[in-house]
């Protein structure tokens, strides 16, 4: 490796390999309120803001779920913070907990090079949360196979339908309940 390359900082052990220093996760919201995603959430609505957290170096705010569409669009559209890119929306099922199901939004600011996630706590009783297609028409695959492996429904989206199963698909495989070999 080069000097002052890609080690980005991290010392290196015996065998010139990186080690990347771990230091305990900060969950407390009033710790992170510098951070410029979280502030500019903040001062829009505190109440979309649920919860966040900074472990290894990686952002994360937890959405109210009536709320993701318009944190999107101002993280999106803010110039302190411009997170002009959605990189990935992906699902997490937590089954047997509740709430079960955390929809995934992967956002990246190519000006300022920082990523952001937001993340969306939905109950097993009402798996839904809305689109956010009008913001970033990427999403609109994402979103069919987070329908599609999941069955969480994003309501207004234009052409929501499964994207890899077969429409007579019965459930949704990614689910953690679903059988091992299919339905029979």
């Amino acid at each position: 490796m080069e000097e002052g390359g890609a080690g980005l900082g991290y010392s290196l052990d015996a065998k010139g390999r990186g080690l990347v220093p771990l230091s305990a996760a900060i969950t407390d919201l009033e710790a992170l309120k510098d951070h410029p995603a979280v502030a500019r959430l903040r001062s829009w609505s505190s109440a979309a803001v649920v919860g966040a957290k900074f472990d290894r170096e990686e952002m994360t705010i937890y959405i109210e779920r009536s709320a993701i569409r318009d944190a999107c669009v101002i993280l999106r559209d803010d110039p302190g913070c411009p997170f002009n890119y959605l990189s990935d929306v992906t699902c997490v099922d937590w089954y047997p907990s509740q709430p079960r199901f955390e929809v995934v939004y992967e956002l990246l600011s190519i000006p300022k090079k920082e990523r952001v996630r937001l993340k969306v706590r939905l109950d097993n009783d009402s798996p839904t949360v809305e689109s956010v297609t009008s913001v970033w028409p990427s999403a609109n695959y994402f979103e069919r196979e987070v329908f599609d492996l999941f069955g969480i429904r994003f309501t207004g989206h234009p052409y929501l339908r499964r994207i890899q199963m077969p429409e007579d698909w019965e459930g949704h495989p990614l689910r953690k309940d679903y059988p091992v070999e299919g339905y029979r």
